[in-house]
């Protein structure tokens, strides 16, 4: 039954990947669409409103532009959150948040990340989970997009404009997010997850006890957080929890959702490239990954029903579990942290590697900024000059693409040597030495830092865990976008050269084998040495 609803998932989402690439590239590019009638009168004005500037964007304006405005958002919310207690729809009277707290959960959402050091049903009001929460979960997924929507322009196009930023926002929110949102929230309604406004009951059990059963607009942030690839539960136990995930159907629909765009987005490159075999071979490269990635998870799970639902099983668990981690979305329906030590090192490995489909946009750009290392990699065996869509890869392109790749070890190995040289900093609930401890360590820093979400027990809210990977999670996001931007405005400035028999081809199988090889190797050269200390280590102690 597993093998076959995980067989199914993926067919219907390799059914509805297409059509929606599809739809995706009408956005970017502004081709006439069937939804225009609607939603270019809304468009207008919204930006007329605003008093939007419309006119294009060097690859440095765009990435200012989505940092000010994401910023700007984090203060408008950030304050929301400090005085939370006064400020209505807040039933069960719950207090400020504190301001380091309110920092983290600020940095947490607005890179997409929604990585939680609190438990939500028993910390935010009505108010913030709304207005601060699934707030960002629109913006931080649709500034995702743009960033995409960029990227791809500089490298398809010829001039070193990659469009307008404020326009794809409003074009991505109100064509693609928001009705998507819509159709599947009603769904998840009619699958019994809950949405109102109520505040929490409180029952009377057989034996006399009280028991409080926690209320909220969960069904309308559930939505979002896995089409948006965000993550983040209203509850503290995620889609475990049968108010966000009641059934075997609204689970299938969740991973689903978590898979949608990430996966279009390499179709929506083919189409606005006009070379869908260039699509279908990155495609191929990555889906080999990940369907090698879900046959071992399920492996090493088999027969662990520990921290599981039984309406999931251990089969849709692990799936559930790879995929949150492959597409960055960080939400879980099990207990990561119950796990066997190898089944928690394929979420932990692919999050490291963190080039495979990932969230809505930036995973797009991790993709492509490994495609552009293999040509680089095969360029210099064959003694030709590198070249990726008739346009030359040079120095300087490739000192943002090494910068870019060296980030992201930095940021997750320097904080958690830090936190192993003082490991009271993550608080008390950690315990003392272990390989499984050292896992959990480095989980939560990898989390952070691939703006993934998911996160392993034992890590207490400390001031020290809510600052450092708030840090981990900005730098994480914004450092990547502006390099990767950088990649495409250099490569948009160039003159394109025209093909001949010595150019090396990128849309053969080939050339797929060549960049599974290189995204593996880069993976295991850099991490294979922390995952010897930690899930490796502790599966032959145990």
């Amino acid at each position: 039954m597993d093998i076959t609803s995980i067989i199914i998932t993926l067919i219907l989402v390799c059914l509805l990947m297409l059509p929606l690439g599809k739809y995706i590239a009408n956005i970017y590019t502004k081709e006439k669409s069937f939804v225009d009638k609607i939603f270019n009168p809304i468009d207008r004005i919204i930006l007329k409103t605003g008093k939007i500037n419309v006119s294009e964007m060097t690859w440095f304006t765009y990435a200012i532009s989505l940092l000010i405005t994401n910023c700007i958002m984090g203060v408008i919310c950030f304050i929301v959150l400090l005085f939370q207690g006064g400020l209505g729809l807040n039933p069960n009277h719950f207090l400020n948040i504190n301001p380091v707290l309110a920092l983290n959960i600020i940095s947490s959402f607005i890179t997409n990340t929604d990585l939680q050091t609190y438990s939500g049903e028993a910390t935010l009001s009505n108010l913030s989970q709304t207005a601060v929460i699934t707030f960002f979960m629109f913006t931080s997924a649709a500034s995702g997009l743009c960033f995409a929507a960029a990227f791809m322009r500089g490298l398809i196009g010829k001039t070193k404009t990659l469009g307008n930023f404020y326009v794809d926002f409003v074009r991505i929110t109100t064509r693609l997010l928001i009705p998507l949102s819509f159709i599947v929230g009603i769904i998840l309604i009619n699958q019994g997850v809950i949405q109102t406004f109520s505040g929490n009951l409180i029952a009377t059990t057989l034996v006399g006890g009280k028991q409080i059963i926690y209320l909220g607009p969960v069904a309308s942030l559930e939505v979002i957080k896995n089409l948006g690839t965000n993550g983040g539960g209203f509850f503290g136990a995620n889609a475990a929890y049968p108010f966000e995930n009641p059934t075997p159907i609204s689970n299938m629909i969740e991973i689903i959702l978590m898979m949608l765009i990430p996966s279009s987005l390499i179709f929506t490159f083919g189409f606005m490239l006009k070379k869908m075999k260039q699509a279908w071979i990155i495609f191929f490269s990555v889906m080999v990954i990940f369907i090698i990635f879900i046959i071992a998870c399920n492996y090493f799970e088999l027969g662990n029903m520990i921290g599981k639902e039984t309406r999931f099983g251990t089969g849709m668990s692990s799936f559930f579990s790879v995929v949150t981690t492959v597409f960055n979305t960080g939400s879980a329906n099990c207990s990561l942290d119950l796990l066997t030590p190898l089944g928690v090192l394929i979420p932990l490995f692919t999050m490291m590697l963190s080039c495979l489909f990932g969230s809505d946009g930036t995973g797009f750009g991790n993709i492509i900024l490994y495609v552009l290392l293999t040509v680089f990699i095969c360029g210099l065996m064959v003694g030709r000059t590198p070249e990726f869509l008739s346009k030359k890869i040079e120095a300087k392109e490739m000192k943002y693409i090494a910068t870019a790749i060296l980030i992201h070890p930095i940021i997750i190995l320097v904080p958690t040597a830090i936190t192993l040289i003082w490991p009271s900093t993550m608080g008390s609930s950690l315990g003392g030495p272990s390989y499984h401890n050292f896992t959990r360590i480095i989980y939560e820093y990898t989390s952070a830092a691939a703006n993934n979400g998911s996160s392993l027990s034992g890590i207490d809210s400390t001031n020290f865990v809510n600052i450092s990977t708030a840090i981990t999670m900005f730098i994480g996001r914004y450092a990547s976008i502006f390099l990767l931007l950088a990649t495409a405005g250099s490569l948009a400035s160039k003159q394109a050269i025209p093909e001949s028999i010595g150019t090396f081809k990128t849309n053969t199988v080939t050339f797929a084998i060549t960049l599974i090889a290189i995204m593996m190797i880069v993976g295991a050269l850099t991490f294979v040495p922390a995952l010897l200390l930690g899930p490796i280590a502790n599966h032959f102690v145990l």
